[in-house]
């Protein structure tokens, strides 16, 4: 019997998706992908369904092909914190030790490949751009972690908000009008910024009032480049 932290496998059935797919950000692609490809599969993950559970062994890494993945750290009184949102073309489970630390979860419904942890532990053994390539995610979720503990440590709720709008901006293809895929609920963008719903609520509606963004049902569009790069107090780099 399937367990509930076990993806739901659906290879028939095709899957509208929030997101489009996109081509890995420079430095994301595994210079031994062709090799690892032939050991690979294709899984689909149902809106809210694990990836993988905390403390999971990790025999696998993935691929995002499609959709958005939280990974989240649960606490013993049942609070959250949402660590990042992955996007087609990230992936994750590549930094786990024996276990995986944070669940992975499908924000939407999720397209991955999976690939066996053993097989890339020996492509980096035997290719040395496997194994820096692997230095280099350990090295940028090294920087994102550092990123995150000023945000939650030294930002307001505004400024929060706003940085997240804008890394939103520069991950996903925008659709029409320039309108950007928000496919995560207000609360999840609540658990990964440290604030409350109400908050998160309060700070899109006050952006909208003042013209600094439209905001659509599961979409948000930038009016002002220049206010929501103030309000973040944000160095672009």
């Amino acid at each position: 019997m399937q367990t509930s932290h076990q993806p739901t496998l659906d290879r028939t059935h095709r899957i509208g998706l929030s997101l489009p797919p996109t081509t890995a950000p420079a430095g994301q692609d595994c210079p031994d992908i062709g090799a690892l490809e032939q050991q690979a599969t294709t899984i689909s993950v149902h809106k809210d369904a694990e990836l993988y559970a905390q403390g999971d062994p990790a025999r696998y890494c993935y691929r995002i092909v499609a959709g958005c993945v939280r990974t989240v750290k649960l606490m013993d009184d049942g609070r959250r914190q949402i660590n990042e949102f992955l996007l087609p073309g990230d992936w994750l489970g590549v930094e786990a030790l024996a276990e995986h630390d944070l669940a992975a979860e499908a924000v939407t419904a999720v397209t991955v490949r999976r690939y066996p942890r053993r097989a890339l532990d020996q492509a980096a053994g035997h290719d040395c751009r496997v194994a820096h390539w692997l230095l280099g995610i350990a090295s940028r979720q090294l920087r994102n972690a550092r990123d995150r503990m000023v945000t939650l440590g030294r930002k307001s709720a505004s400024e929060r908000v706003a940085g997240f709008l804008l890394e939103m901006v520069d991950r996903v293809p925008h659709e029409s009008a320039g309108h950007v895929p928000l496919p995560m609920s207000r609360g999840d963008i609540a658990d990964h910024l440290g604030l409350t719903i109400e908050t998160v609520c309060r700070c899109l509606a006050q952006f909208r009032r003042d013209g600094t963004i439209a905001l659509g049902r599961a979409t948000f569009a930038v009016r002002s480049q220049a206010a929501l790069l103030a309000l973040a107090r944000a160095t672009r780099h």
